[in-house]
């Protein structure tokens, strides 16, 4: 059984830091590709950050695009979202997905979902 385990959110500041990490388990995730996307409440899920098997190219929405950092770590089956200089409207539930197909994720479709984990920044 395949899972992805988010950890990382919390509450912080506008202009503060959050580590977000996404553990799977039941697939090895260097198989895949991988993405982080997010859904404030009354938004649709939308696209932030994607990765490709081996980590050589990286995506990101242009809302994010110098401020987020997507890595990840095929030894420990672990992909991370380092945000910085965060702001209000990038509180929202963060999701990692993994999928087989990298082009999938910019139209918001993968095999493989987290169940979120909550960012909350404070203004």
């Amino acid at each position: 059984q395949v899972q992805l385990v988010e950890s990382g959110g919390g509450l912080v500041q506008a202009g503060g830091s959050l580590r977000l990490s996404c553990a799977a388990s039941g697939v090895t995730l260097s198989l895949y590709a991988m993405g982080w996307f997010r859904q404030a409440p009354g938004k649709e899920r939308e696209f932030v950050a994607a990765i490709s098997w081996s980590g050589g190219s990286t995506y990101y929405a242009d809302s994010v695009k110098g401020r987020f950092t997507i890595s990840r770590n095929n030894a420990k089956n672990t992909v991370f979202l380092q945000m910085n200089s965060l702001k209000p409207e990038d509180a929202a539930v963060y999701y990692c997905a993994a999928t087989s197909n990298f082009y999938d994720l910019g139209h918001n479709r993968a095999n493989y979902w987290g169940q979120g984990t909550q960012v909350t920044v404070s203004s």
